[in-house]
């Protein structure tokens, strides 16, 4: 299978399918029925074998339970990240209020993750109906995101899971780490991440960088814009923190919840930031 048929599959998918679109039976207001939640994804793909997979095994980085390709799929040869960046609407909107979700952002969160994996889903499909053997963590019975280092939900080592979105798309070079821990790619921070791992093989891309923070200014907007004060140039991101904020918002807005706060207002939204020079 060529890349290209490959990327045009997916694109074709994310521009022309309903589930990119707020419909109005589930819209929060009656203004956001037909609302794009996705523009057209960054595609990256790296080696099942890269040895980058086995540092994510070592503690302080994700740990022991993150499952390698080759333990999702025996055959694995490539794994192919995607990157779906917020609409522009999305992103406007959760702008507007700094100490609280927008509704368009909730959309992008909940609804978002409905149609990420049916983008999971097809892209099987598609390898599968090729020949090939294709897995996608994310929707596969095994991925957990309860960590086996802690179960107290204050420790920062409880929010680890057996595959991280992120670094499966920092592997196949889409992006670096920011203070937030977000990735930042040349379409920014906003948006989420799905990726698979398939027995076809595609030549991996060259990562444009060597650091885990390169594209990461420093520049301290997404700890100001922190509702939860959990972001700090000293010490990173606290998950404990965040975490607790975000169940708040699902308290009021359950089925849904969100923030985004550190991924809109801040010079990483929608592209890598121009570094900073004293």
């Amino acid at each position: 299978m060529e890349k290209a048929y490959l990327e045009k599959a997916l694109g074709d998918l994310i521009n022309t399918s309903p589930g990119n679109y707020i419909t109005r039976e589930t819209a929060l207001r009656p203004d956001l029925a037909g609302m794009r939640i996705f523009d057209e994804p960054l595609i990256g793909y790296a080696a099942a074998g890269d040895p980058y997979f086995a540092e994510l095994k070592k503690p302080g980085i994700i740990g022991s339970h993150f499952m390698a390709p080759r333990e999702w799929l025996d055959s694995a040869e490539t794994v192919i990240a995607l990157f779906l960046p917020f609409t522009e609407q999305v992103k406007a909107a959760n702008r507007k209020n700094p100490d609280w979700p927008a509704d368009e952002w909730l959309h992008a969160r909940i609804e978002g993750q409905a149609f990420q994996n049916t983008v999971c889903r097809h892209a099987i499909d598609l390898l599968k109906g090729q020949g090939f053997a294709a897995s996608a963590p994310m929707i596969d019975s095994r991925f957990s995101q309860t960590s086996p280092v802690t179960a107290d939900k204050n420790e920062q080592g409880y929010y680890t899971s057996n595959w991280s979105e992120r670094h499966a798309a920092y592997v196949c070079g889409l992006g670096t780490f920011g203070l937030s821990k977000g990735l930042i790619t040349r379409r920014g921070i906003a948006g989420r991440y799905i990726s698979f791992i398939t027995s076809a093989r595609f030549e991996p891309d060259q990562r444009p960088y060597t650091g885990v923070y390169d594209y990461c200014s420093r520049c301290g907007a997404c700890v100001r814009n922190c509702p939860a004060k959990a972001i700090s140039l000293e010490t990173g991101k606290s998950h404990p923190l965040c975490s607790a904020f975000v169940e708040s918002t699902r308290k009021k807005h359950a089925p849904r919840y969100g923030c985004g706060k550190c991924q809109v207002a801040v010079p990483c939204e929608s592209g890598i930031p121009l570094p900073l020079f004293s």
